[in-house]
């Protein structure tokens, strides 16, 4: 399999619009990585000139050390000699044909020994568990069936690379967490490349070795999905990745010995940096970000707030907690319920709350809080 490497990748459309900007990008061999971001990010463009079918406007592309694109040398290899799988959203199988048709037309029209179509057929049916519906037409499957069928019909060819257009966007919310366990048994087991776009951060967060993470066709962070959620590069990835969403709260700060005193209209902390920082001059602007994880719920001390939501799902309940006229979002983990408008308190643990530069919107540091009377 190989390694993927986009230098400088632009695409830019008409009227001077940029779908993607200067992307660097280095995918490694038998890496999952998913491009994530809103739409009109250019996740989708980038997969399609990965795959040939889009030609950047500037940039290289490399597949190993071979390039496969490259607007300065005038290298363009045609989509077919990239030897990569494309998985769109609609299964686009071929109704009139069973799903051995269906899995063996493309091995046939690439020229394939009958007795090798055969055996590849069989074997690709066997890995996604599908031997019992190989006669049957695509309107006899369910749609999780039917994406099988669409997974096994491209990695039938055993391609270097499978690229993926939201592939499980169609199926129901059970359907996709299903599909979701299968695709990563199937990355496992075949050790191919797979290259992935969404805009669902805990599809992302669920699947990837990696996650690139783009805004207005520039990346944001590249990295572990774990390392993205915890460690965002700015406020943008903080509260593109987690559901709920990371709490904002702007502050000034004081520097004290060991961190910084931050004052917000609802409580004052103190922040104690993981690593040494540079907090800057005095009476700058912070914004502290807080995992909902990371408010906890105490039968006394801390600070009142008042449940003006709360969700339970068995396994935990998300809270939207009112304090002196902010929301603040809080999971409680467990299988507990909340009146409304009941007065409960709250304090913060953990090691991962993320202070950020209000006018840069980059993170400063990484740290603890310790709450102030």
């Amino acid at each position: 399999m190989p390694r993927i490497r986009l230098e400088n990748v632009t695409k830019q459309f008409a009227k001077g619009s940029r779908a993607v900007d200067q992307l660097n990008l280095v995918i490694e061999d038998g890496d999952f990585v998913s491009l994530l971001g809103p739409s009109g990010c250019g996740k989708t463009t980038t997969l399609r000139m990965i795959a040939g079918l889009e030609t950047p406007t500037e940039g290289d592309i490399y597949f190993d050390d071979t390039c496969v694109y490259s607007a300065e040398k005038g290298i363009n290899v045609s989509p077919d000699k990239r030897n990569v799988g494309f998985l769109f959203q609609n299964y686009a199988l071929w109704p009139h044909m069973t799903v051995r048709r269906n899995i063996s037309f493309g091995l046939e029209n690439m020229k394939w020994e009958k007795s090798k179509i055969e055996a590849r057929v069989k074997e690709i049916c066997e890995t996604m568990r599908i031997e019992e519906y190989i006669d049957r037409y695509p309107a006899e499957l369910s749609g999780g069936q039917q994406q099988r069928v669409a997974i096994a019909r491209t990695l039938a060819p055993n391609p270097r690379v499978l690229l993926m257009d939201e592939p499980l966007s169609n199926l129901d919310a059970k359907l996709r967490n299903d599909m979701r366990a299968e695709l990563k048994r199937l990355h496992m087991t075949t050790g191919a490349t797979f290259v992935y776009v969404t805009h669902d951060q805990s599809e992302a967060m669920t699947l990837s070795s990696k996650v690139c993470l783009m805004k207005l066709g520039v990346l944001q962070q590249y990295c572990p999905p774990l390392q993205l959620y915890g460690e965002p590069h700015n406020l943008f990835c903080a509260d593109f990745m987690g559901n709920p969403s990371m709490n904002f709260l702007d502050c000034t700060g004081t520097v004290v010995d060991g961190g910084i005193e931050l004052k917000t209209q609802h409580f004052d902390v103190v922040f104690h940096p993981n690593t040494p920082v540079d907090f800057g001059g005095a009476g700058k602007q912070y914004v502290l970000g807080i995992r909902p994880e990371f408010v906890k719920i105490v039968a006394e001390g801390g600070i009142e707030g008042k449940v003006i939501s709360s969700l339970p799902t068995g396994m935990d309940t998300v809270l939207s907690l009112d304090t002196k006229g902010v929301t603040l979002s809080a999971v409680a983990f467990g299988s507990i319920d909340y009146a409304m408008d009941s007065i409960i308190r709250f304090t913060f643990e953990g090691d991962h709350f993320v202070l950020f530069d209000k006018e840069t919107t980059e993170q400063i540091a990484l740290g603890k809080l310790e709450l102030r009377g």
